[in-house]
């Protein structure tokens, strides 16, 4: 128990995986521009193809991670995880044979279905992992550090992703996922199940109060089954300190969303971005995202808090989009990509701050409510950007400024500021 050791398995899991994930991401663009519109440089088909998929991997998230983090608590962390790192090996081996029409869309089928677990199973379980065998003082740095060492494969699959073809980067991200399934299966060990725990739990503390009409006592073990919307709005009533974290995770995912598919192909249309710019942009971020969090993360937040770091974080996303946004050369983005070293702290500084309000029989619903509410702003976002990132980025626009979308994407990092900072003032959960 807490020690940095006990996770390497779960690090090289998350490592394996993630790997397979970025590798194929900076070539998706091009990729479904060639299978889509070959030879033009804009394309409505793809943006809004791109936002439906992402829209629909978030309904899948919504309803899949409260289920997958309570079953976690229940069932085992390892068992769970299972299932996303496993069918994660499913979508690039379509693309690894074949990028035509026909076979782009039956991996953006599978892309689709799959996305619904993987996309926030994995972090999700691996986060519940961590605060099994991690305590509260020492659980925002090994978060940082499981954040960093995403951050870290986004690095290496973006600069391998220079060396491959792009029918060979779907094939190494297909052997990796496999590595990441196999190694799991044989190293990683799997934590022991809470739900007999000592602790007062979060949620049965709220049902036993009779002045919130949540749940009555004969539905006291309603997270021994599937969770409800009503379940997950008690379970977000009982700490005020919870419910601010998962209003400013709902913002941040919004935002986020919208730097995705939006930010991309508004990139490619105003810079013209090809493959190569898009892994130069992405590789210069998630270097600075992973210097951050294996390095700053661990030093700061026992120093400032995680509450302070929230805030910087915020504040550097929305200065970043603020910049690409009225940016008129290209080496612009390039620069304004390195404020994700204080961006990419929101993340692991707020799933420290979630972690610390519940105890261990109960991290894997609480982690996964927070992924079902970020999850339901990336429903939103692209519902939201991509018809307006078209809109600006053609010759429709009601006023010259291609950029407007991306600023409007920033807002709402901007206005996370305002639940973060009252985040400080909330007492910790009283436990009794």
């Amino acid at each position: 128990m807490d020690k940095l050791g006990s996770l390497k398995h779960l690090f090289v899991t998350v490592f394996m995986s993630q790997l397979a994930t970025f590798l194929v991401t900076p070539a998706m663009p091009d990729v479904t521009m060639m299978a889509l519109c070959p030879g033009q440089d804009q394309c409505s088909l793809a943006i809004y193809l791109s936002g439906f998929q992402q829209a629909m991997i978030g309904i899948g998230l919504v309803l899949m991670m409260p289920i997958i983090g309570n079953l976690s608590d229940i069932y085992g962390r390892k068992a769970m995880l299972t299932i996303p790192v496993t069918l994660s090996i499913i979508p690039p081996v379509i693309l690894a044979y074949r990028r035509t029409k026909n076979f782009y869309y039956v991996y953006y089928v599978l892309r689709t279905l799959t996305g619904m677990i993987c996309d926030g199973g994995i972090q999700c379980v691996a986060l519940a992992y961590v605060a099994d065998n991690m305590s509260r003082a020492k659980r925002a740095s090994a978060i940082g550090i499981l954040a960093g060492v995403g951050s870290a494969a986004f690095v290496c699959g973006t600069l391998t992703d220079h060396f491959l073809s792009t029918s060979q980067i779907f094939l190494v991200a297909a052997i990796a996922s496999t590595v990441a399934a196999v190694y799991m299966q044989i190293f990683l060990e799997d934590t022991a199940c809470f739900e007999d725990s000592i602790e007062q739990p979060i949620l049965k503390s709220e049902m036993e109060n009779d002045e919130l009409d949540c749940e009555t006592a004969k539905n006291v073990k309603v997270f021994k089954k599937v969770p409800s919307l009503k379940d997950i709005i008690c379970f977000l009533k009982k700490s005020a300190t919870f419910s601010l974290a998962a209003s400013v995770a709902f913002l941040n995912s919004l935002a986020e969303g919208g730097e995705q598919a939006p930010f991309q192909y508004f990139l490619k249309a105003r810079f013209h971005f090809k493959k190569d710019n898009f892994a130069d942009v992405m590789l210069i971020a998630n270097i600075c995202s992973a210097s951050s969090q294996l390095l700053l993360m661990p030093m700061l937040a026992p120093l400032v808090g995680e509450e302070v770091l929230l805030c910087l974080g915020l504040t550097a996303g929305f200065t970043n989009l603020l910049i690409d946004s009225i940016a008129r050369s290209i080496w612009i983005p390039y620069t304004a990509a390195l404020l994700p070293i204080f961006t990419s702290l929101v993340k692991p500084s707020l799933q420290s701050i979630v972690s610390k309000q519940i105890g261990p029989n109960e991290q894997g619903i609480a982690q996964g409510c927070i992924s079902s509410i970020s999850s339901v702003a990336n429903i939103l976002s692209p519902l939201m950007y991509s018809p307006l990132t078209a809109l600006f980025l053609s010759e429709k626009a009601p006023f010259p400024y291609p950029g407007f979308s991306i600023l409007c994407i920033g807002l709402a990092w901007l206005i996370a500021i305002i639940p973060s900072a009252m985040i400080k003032t909330i007492p910790l959960i009283s436990r009794q």
